[in-house]
């Protein structure tokens, strides 16, 4: 299915039909409901500008963390409906991520599209239950798999008739410490015949710090974006917070937020360039 097909099947999208990479971006987690409305605000005022197709991303819970003290959340409920709140105030797609069959079918009722993290794409019962919602779904390449193998996880999903599917490249593990990218895996996942997305922030990581708390390299975004564009990614994901220092999950690679408008205004101009070749 085309991206401009998949886009369409999202409430609220803008410009599906644009020329322009479509992006997925938002805080890791909903730290607030304030918080999550001033950087959905400031993204889709950017983003219309520009003329990209904006879907808001925050998770209401995070599953994932190296320590048992790091903040997973609100309330799963309560950020729920606020991520519902943004979508139906700001009228943009929200996209969350899950972790077990159960959590897709709660999540699919408050918002758009669904996300299943890298370290689960190879779990059957998520991808089937993301599918069986009618929701788009995005699945992240696991950091130990090839681009190769991710066409089991999407035919495991185009044969449980989800509505739209996009396959997520997000770095892979090297060493103990840190992440590389093989911008090769790009045009190897597009051969399944859907969007492909580059994670740019999270492929920056350092995981598996002797702190407990995950690093990362924010000083390398725009290189990882820009290189991404340059070899036709379909998508951006980008993690973003008014104050990276300060984020509850992730801040380590995050994009501050003040530095947002000028990326995106860069990396569009490349689009432009790179879609003439």
């Amino acid at each position: 299915m085309s991206t401009s097909k998949i886009l369409a099947n999202l409430p609220n999208i803008s410009n599906a039909t644009s020329d322009n990479f479509f992006l997925l971006a938002g805080p890791c987690v909903v730290e607030s409901e304030q918080m999550i409305m001033d950087i959905a605000g400031h993204c889709k005022e950017v983003c219309d500008k520009l003329n990209i197709p904006y879907i808001f991303k925050a998770s209401y819970r995070k599953a994932n963390r190296s320590s048992a003290s790091s903040f997973c959340g609100l309330g799963d409920e309560k950020a729920l409906e606020m991520l519902q709140k943004v979508g139906r105030e700001l009228k943009l797609p929200i996209v969350t991520d899950v972790h077990s069959a159960a959590e897709a079918i709660t999540a699919a009722k408050y918002v758009d599209m669904l996300q299943i993290p890298a370290f689960l794409c190879r779990q059957t019962d998520i991808l089937l239950a993301a599918a069986s919602t009618g929701k788009v779904v995005n699945v992240k390449k696991g950091q130990f798999l090839s681009a190769e193998s991710m066409r089991f996880a999407f035919e495991k999903l185009q044969d449980a008739g989800a509505n739209g599917i996009m396959l997520t490249e997000r770095g892979t593990t090297f060493g103990y410490q840190d992440l590389v990218v093989d911008f090769r895996g790009i045009s190897v996942m597009q051969e399944n015949g859907c969007p492909v997305v580059m994670d740019v922030t999270h492929s920056l990581q350092q995981p598996n710090q002797t702190s407990g708390v995950t690093g990362g390299r924010p000083d390398q975004i725009g290189a990882i974006a820009r290189a991404a564009i340059a070899v036709g990614v379909d998508g951006l994901f980008i993690e973003t917070h008014p104050d990276p220092s300060k984020a509850l999950s992730d801040g380590a690679n995050m994009l501050n937020l003040n530095n947002f408008a000028a990326l995106m205004e860069q990396l569009t101009e490349l689009r432009a360039v790179v879609k003439n070749f």
